[in-house]
């Protein structure tokens, strides 16, 4: 069993897109001691406070297995200059009822990829406020804001020899804070 567990939140629920690969092929550059995981988040109903008391199955798996990660990564794409409704919807979910929040102190790191030429940049940014309000403390350098152009992913689905050296250093950061910031 690795030692360090993290929990995947594609924004994304395309089988396809560009995101999930993204997600995919970056956890590959990490060290063995990390494993990761993809949360399942297109199965949850959506967020209505209601149902605090007497949460879907959906949601109380969704939450047990991000308290049983040691960190977290976030990959999203930029839908109108923000992030995507499903994973504000998962975000809500697992930060309910008040004080019973599965984000709270896990370190997170996030990326997105897109064919726009600023990347996710928007969706990161209100990412990062939302993230700062649960008290997940998130790696704010180096920032990935990913165009998606030819050569991103090799034939295989892995980080193509052009993105590769940045990704890296990504992953090392990462790494690193998880390391520093995991309880």
């Amino acid at each position: 069993m690795s030692k360090y567990q993290i929990a995947v939140i594609v924004g994304s629920l395309r089988h396809d897109s560009f995101n999930r690969k993204l997600a995919s092929a970056v956890v590959k550059l990490a060290p063995s001691e990390f494993s990761f995981k993809q949360m399942e988040i297109g199965d949850l109903p959506l967020y209505n406070q209601d149902d605090d008391t007497n949460q879907a199955e959906s949601v109380k798996r969704l939450k047990k297995e991000i308290n049983g990660a040691q960190g977290l990564l976030f990959v999203t794409p930029e839908y109108n200059r923000s992030i995507p409704g499903v994973l504000k919807n998962a975000i809500d979910h697992a930060s309910r009822p008040y004080g019973q929040s599965a984000w709270a102190g896990k370190p997170a790191g996030m990326l997105g990829a897109s064919p726009g030429a600023t990347g996710t940049a928007m969706a990161q940014q209100h990412l990062r406020n939302i993230l700062a309000t649960l008290d997940v403390p998130t790696l704010g350098q180096p920032e990935a804001f990913i165009h998606v152009k030819d050569g991103l992913f090799d034939g295989a689905g892995n980080i193509g020899a052009g993105s590769k050296k940045f990704l890296q250093n990504w992953m090392d950061q990462y790494v690193a804070w998880v390391k520093k910031h995991a309880a």
